[in-house]
């Protein structure tokens, strides 16, 4: 089997993260790959905003907790937060968005970081308390955010079994 299906058929979604730093130039690179996702009519009106701190990841965390009812939600305490927004005119921002998280999941599973998709945000971007977060990211008031990868080594509870689901229908 090649790389690029073994990598495909091998990641999966990561719920428990180390406390362990992943390496500046791997991250680069995992964000790079997100820049090279298909965009739309090729407009790349996206923007990617890479979030370290962890304290500011629990920030959110906590006020997205708030926000969904939820006590305790931590979207997984990751080592990093990648945060693709993109213009809110643009018809095929979220799927813009989209194909640039599964490149950056597929990135840093290529690294050995596991990854999650956090969802939320598509419904809660413009709450107030939310949107202060994200703009003083610099996170433009003219973007939507839609998803964001949650990064970090796999905790050690990490089942690491691939469960292959859906079905597939070829029609000659």
């Amino acid at each position: 089997m090649n790389a690029v299906m073994e990598n495909i058929l091998t990641r999966r979604s990561i719920r428990a993260f180390q406390n362990k730093e992943i390496p500046q130039e791997e991250l680069e690179q995992i964000v790079q790959a997100g820049l090279y996702a298909p965009s739309g009519q090729n407009r790349q009106t996206w923007k990617f905003t890479v979030v370290t701190d962890r304290d500011k990841i629990r920030k959110l965390a906590e006020v997205i907790g708030r926000k969904l009812g939820r006590d305790g939600y931590d979207m997984y305490s990751p080592q990093v937060l990648v945060i693709p927004s993109n213009e809110k005119e643009n018809q095929h921002s979220m799927e813009d968005n989209a194909c640039a998280l599964e490149n950056i999941f597929l990135a840093a599973h290529s690294f050995g970081i596991g990854s999650v998709w956090i969802n939320q945000m598509r419904d809660l971007c413009e709450e107030p308390e939310v949107r202060e977060i994200l703009s003083s990211w610099d996170i433009p008031s003219s973007h939507r955010v839609f998803g964001m990868a949650a990064l970090g080594y796999a905790g050690a509870s990490e089942n690491k079994e691939v469960k292959k689901t859906g079905e597939v229908h070829f029609v000659e």
